[in-house]
């Protein structure tokens, strides 16, 4: 049986793990790496479209190609973020002051922003959704100083933390969903909006005793990127930015009746080595999980790219997916107590 994905992209990911031990009404086109075909790899050009009414329980927000062909932002995304090459010519290996390895991140809620948006993982082609709880919209709410997320919040694709899994330091399993990303950069992104991203370090917080590892990184084309390259650099040049960062993720919920998150290493953040290995392990339970060798735990795994995979599905498959959601429409108003101040 051949492998899942690409010899390619085995050997990139090998390469690079050892290296470091929008308008409502209208498509939005960006640029994303994507699985490659044998021996190289191609950047396109892809599209997010809206369905269903914003701040409404239908709102998605799905993702196809240029070409139309509908992809899953979870799955047929790829992790690893490579420069554009011509087609048939083998990836270059990077000089030595060109070896910054890049990393795909699905924005899923801009800086300043409430809702609560999430890639729905246990949905057919994984769109961006606003969660509910109790049949309710999630808002996070604005804990004095902060408004909303205090990032561009989202996830890496091609990876999942499995619940079957125990972290072997902090003795908790995965949460079940993509590794998350704040971005800490200084362009304010928007959902679905796919960048390039400089792993920094990397946050280890525990949600009532689920691992669940929030990697700190800077989109690499912002300004400030060439003088972030490890957590350290943001604790210098950004004083109290990793500090609020801990702040923020210890008392978010609380607003909410529960009680305070936690956090491995005494809440200290670990470097960019440590950050790249915790991304390579989640990335393997990603291959596991779409090869069906390990249990699914509820998500659903849809893809057109993803060789092997079981749940690799036609683009008329795909098509009659995004097609059953209602046509976007005008969005619902949204309740004035988003704005409440909170102090805790």
């Amino acid at each position: 049986m051949r492998p899942l994905l690409p010899r390619c992209s085995l050997a990139s990911l090998a390469t690079v793990f050892g290296s470091i031990s929008a308008s409502r009404n209208k498509l939005v086109t960006q640029t994303a790496a994507v699985p490659p075909l044998l021996y190289f790899r191609n950047t396109m050009h892809y599209q997010t479209e809206e369905r269903g009414r914003p701040h409404s329980p239908d709102y998605r927000i799905y993702f196809k190609t240029s070409e139309g062909k509908y992809i899953s932002p979870f799955h047929d995304i790829s992790l690893i973020a490579e420069t554009e090459q011509d087609k048939d010519v083998p990836t270059k290996k990077p000089k030595k002051n060109e070896s910054e390895v890049l990393f795909n991140m699905v924005v899923e809620v801009p800086r300043w922003s409430n809702a609560k948006m999430e890639i729905a993982t246990k949905e057919p082609l994984n769109p961006i959704k606003q969660d509910l709880k109790k049949g309710k919209l999630r808002y996070v709410a604005n804990i004095f100083p902060h408004k909303g997320y205090i990032w561009n919040y989202g996830a890496l694709p091609q990876t999942w933390e499995d619940p079957d899994h125990t972290d072997k330091e902090t003795k908790c399993c995965g949460d079940n969903d993509p590794i998350d990303v704040c971005e800490i950069g200084t362009q304010v992104c928007f959902p679905g909006q796919v960048i390039q991203v400089k792993v920094l370090g990397i946050l280890a917080m525990i949600d009532e005793g689920e691992m669940d590892w929030k990697v700190i990184a800077i989109n690499a084309k912002d300004p400030d990127a060439k003088n972030l390259n490890n957590i350290e650099d943001v604790r210098k040049s950004r004083p109290g930015h990793l500090e609020a960062t801990v702040d923020w993720f210890r008392k978010y919920k609380v607003p909410d009746g529960k009680p305070e998150n936690q956090f491995g290493f005494k809440g200290q953040f670990k470097d960019k080595d440590f950050a790249v290995e915790i991304i390579k392990s989640t990335h393997e339970h990603w291959r596991a999980l779409v090869q069906k060798q390990t249990n699914s735990a509820g998500i659903e795994c849809k893809n057109i790219s993803c060789y092997e995979s079981p749940s690799k599905c036609s683009a008329d498959e795909v098509r009659d997916v995004v097609k059953s959601v209602p046509a976007f429409d005008s969005a619902h108003p949204v309740s004035p107590d988003v704005d409440k101040w909170h102090f805790v």
